[in-house]
């Protein structure tokens, strides 16, 4: 059984990374007519055409959304996936032909694997041509390939991040789910126990408590790790722009459960919302407070699909 975000009609996911460099691309495939909004609250954010995101803007539906490894150089993998979809037909008709609108957004992996590699415009290309429906692979993946966690001493503490999925049923056959790619400054936490699971480690092997250790006022490096963690919500509600956004800063609520410290000067946390217009909405609340436990319940999976590399252990892999 699909509880991904595949599970609802129409959403394609495709990963392409690559295992010697650390890096990758992960593009989600959207409906026609789905709306999308985003929500920005990282500090150090790479994105592309959030801009237009924005409720007062001209265009009200998205084609694809691209979520890259190699800080601002993986932007480039949107090229590809537009390129990719204009083969199609697929785009934002503007009289002389159509314009695929591709938001995208990348995490820093330089520090993982090899720091002169980045998601390219072919892989970009290729992970929308390998989209499908089936449930989305997590763990090592995509965009999730050179991600960790818990990184206040960079590799001398971190663990690994990567893709997580979960979505759920609402009353009224609604979906709402999430995906995310982990890449956290901070510690990750199991809601239901409110322990860490994964995170940066002392000398001893345990964990360091990042948040806790912060508040003892001890020095953190100048550079504390390069960081960021990227979610996509979507539904099968109908939404306007204007909710989507709503539902997306609800949505933060699940990051903050789940990672500790979040939204820090390090990180360039994002949350983009899409809807694809198929179903009544329930009431808001509803979809946004959803929103935030499946963004937590994903972050959860995406430290606990992850397997070990070389020199970065995981959950439940050694290293």
């Amino acid at each position: 059984m699909n509880q991904t975000i595949t599970s609802i009609d129409g959403i394609r996911v495709g990963h392409v990374h690559d295992h010697t460099a650390l890096t990758g691309c992960t593009v989600i495939l959207l409906p026609e007519n789905t709306t999308a909004s985003v929500d920005v609250r990282g500090g150090a954010p790479g994105t592309r055409e959030t801009d237009l995101l924005a409720p007062e803007c001209t265009v009200q539906h998205i084609h694809a959304l691209c979520l890259s490894g190699g800080s601002a150089f993986g932007l480039a993998a949107a090229d590809g996936v537009m390129r990719h979809l204009r083969e199609q037909g697929v785009g934002f008709d503007v009289g002389v032909g159509k314009v695929p609108i591709v938001p995208a957004a990348v995490i820093f992996d330089l520090s993982c694997g090899d720091a002169r590699a980045h998601a390219t415009a072919e892989m970009g290309y290729q992970a929308a041509a390998a989209a499908n429906s089936e449930p989305v692979a997590e763990g090592n993946v995509g965009a999730g390939m050179g991600a960790t966690v818990g990184k206040i001493f960079g590799a001398a503490s971190w663990m690994k991040g990567g893709i997580g999925s979960i979505g759920i049923t609402l009353p009224g056959n609604i979906t709402v789910a999430a995906l995310v790619v982990n890449n956290a400054f901070g510690d990750i936490y199991q809601e239901q126990t409110g322990r860490i699971i994964a995170g940066a480690r002392d000398q001893s092997g345990g964990f360091l408590n990042t948040a806790g250790f912060l508040r003892g006022g001890t020095e953190i490096p100048t550079f504390a790790g390069s960081n960021t963690t990227l979610v996509v919500v979507a539904t099968d509600a109908t939404l306007t722009k204007s909710e989507c956004r709503k539902v997306a800063q609800m949505a933060q609520d699940g990051m903050a459960r789940a990672i500790k410290p979040v939204h820090t000067p390090f990180d360039g946390d994002v949350i983009f919302v899409v809807a694809t217009n198929t179903k009544p909405a329930p009431p808001m609340i509803q979809i946004g407070s959803t929103a935030a436990y499946v963004v937590a319940a994903a972050i959860e999976r995406s430290v606990q699909c992850a397997t070990a590399l070389p020199g970065i252990p995981a959950v439940n892999t050694p290293e």
